[in-house]
């Protein structure tokens, strides 16, 4: 595969820092005023662009609140790609998203969670992201490792109690401190000793595995 042309690179890389510095003056006015009471023009205002290069980038002021998911999902899919093919999917599993939730900002993840919990029509729109992007990546990856399709009712459950854990130990870490990464992570291993047999070595009925042997 060929390298990406290096005006592309820059342009990606231009736009990525553009939407970083309108997310951060975002987060400060929902974190501030609420999000109901933030305006596209007073976004673009404190990010110091015009309300033209907003829309350019975000279709509306609740696609700001999305960027964290699809960035932290891109992570998390390269993260899981990178996994030695013999390890258990679930200890790779939790070993991408330990890499992937450990380059987060800690700071911007806890500003974005107070203004999503404060918000609820937000919250239903983070959370249908959060099934339809990173909990359809999980579930893809685990599909692949068990020769399933992603859609296959063994990855897909699998991905909605290890989605399940994830979101626990975030709001765990939110309300009580700690270290993001590790409360996570001991998440995951809970399923993964409560799982107790490697997934790959489930029986198999009518094309999908059903449960342990």
């Amino acid at each position: 595969m060929t390298s990406q042309p290096l005006a592309a690179q820059l342009r990606a890389k231009r736009a990525e820092m553009m939407t970083a510095e309108v997310e951060a003056a975002a987060l400060r006015l929902f974190e501030e005023r609420g999000f109901d009471q933030v305006t596209v023009d007073e976004i673009a205002a404190e990010a110091r662009i015009s309300v033209r290069t907003f829309y350019r980038y975000f279709p509306a002021k609740e696609d700001v609140l999305l960027l964290k998911i699809d960035r932290g999902n891109e992570t998390l899919r390269a993260a899981l790609a990178a996994r030695p093919a013999d390890e258990p999917a679930l200890r790779s599993l939790r070993r991408a998203v330990e890499e992937s939730v450990s380059r987060e900002d800690a700071r911007l993840t806890r500003q974005w969670t107070a203004v999503v919990a404060a918000t609820p029509v937000v919250t239903r729109t983070v959370l249908g992201a959060i099934q339809l992007k990173t909990q359809r990546t999980i579930a893809e990856f685990l599909g692949s490792r068990l020769g399933l399709a992603g859609d296959a009712m063994v990855p897909t459950m699998l991905a909605a109690a290890a989605g399940g854990v994830i979101q626990a130990a975030r709001i765990q870490w939110f309300v009580g401190g700690g270290d993001l990464v590790a409360r996570i992570s001991e998440g995951l291993e809970i399923l993964e000793r409560g799982i107790g047999a490697e997934p790959a070595t489930w029986s198999q009925a009518g094309g999908d595995a059903t449960g342990p042997s």
